[in-house]
């Protein structure tokens, strides 16, 4: 593959990020594309940050610098706009809508920003933002727990990957416990639909 592909994905601990960038390296590979990836995620187990790099191609380094990425994919709305100085004006950014409260700003230390603020910034960097509520579309599939295979499923809706939906849902569902089969092809087509 001569294409290139830069991927980013963010949220925080506990919300499925490394297993989705799993899922996607995972499909890649098995599709005989080559990947590299890294992943960030210090904090995670006390909800901190968690980054993912994933790069399709012909890549020697998992590093996405500012303006490279070609898709951003949140899982919560902050951790979006974080990212933007790794999108262009082309770059499609897809951002689930439930916030993540930090600690602090539960407490009263912070104040969390309005959402309509940061998605209205988000859209000021480019016209290719998706907003979905994957959060309660997951639930609506069985549980929160699948906001992230209905994110999956909204990036391969977009058609931007090397690789067609129906190969990164059989990838995803093979590594599911078989219990949960059902609920994610679920939660998978629900974010196909958001598109």
């Amino acid at each position: 593959m001569s294409e290139q592909l830069r991927i980013v994905i963010v949220g925080v601990g506990g919300q499925g990020v490394l297993s989705a960038a799993k899922n996607i390296g995972g499909a890649m590979l098995e599709a005989g594309h080559s990947v590299v990836m890294s992943e960030v995620h210090g904090m995670a187990q006390r909800g901190g940050v968690v980054v993912c790099n994933i790069c399709i191609g012909d890549l020697d380094s998992s590093l996405i610098g500012d303006g490279q990425a070609d898709i951003i994919l949140s899982f919560e709305p902050i951790e979006a706009y974080r990212a933007l100085n790794l999108a262009n004006k082309d770059t499609v950014i897809i951002s689930n809508m439930a916030a993540v409260i930090p600690v602090t700003a539960s407490i009263g230390e912070m104040k969390y920003p309005d959402l309509d603020d940061i998605f209205a910034a988000i859209s000021e960097v480019n016209s290719n933002f998706i907003k979905l509520e994957a959060t309660e579309l997951a639930k609506e599939a069985g549980t929160a727990l699948a906001a992230n295979t209905v994110m999956l499923g909204a990036l391969a809706a977009t058609g931007k990957l090397p690789i067609s939906a129906d190969e990164l849902k059989k990838y995803m569902l093979s590594k599911v416990p078989p219990k949960t089969v059902e609920m994610n092809e679920k939660a998978f087509g629900m974010g196909m639909d958001c598109k």
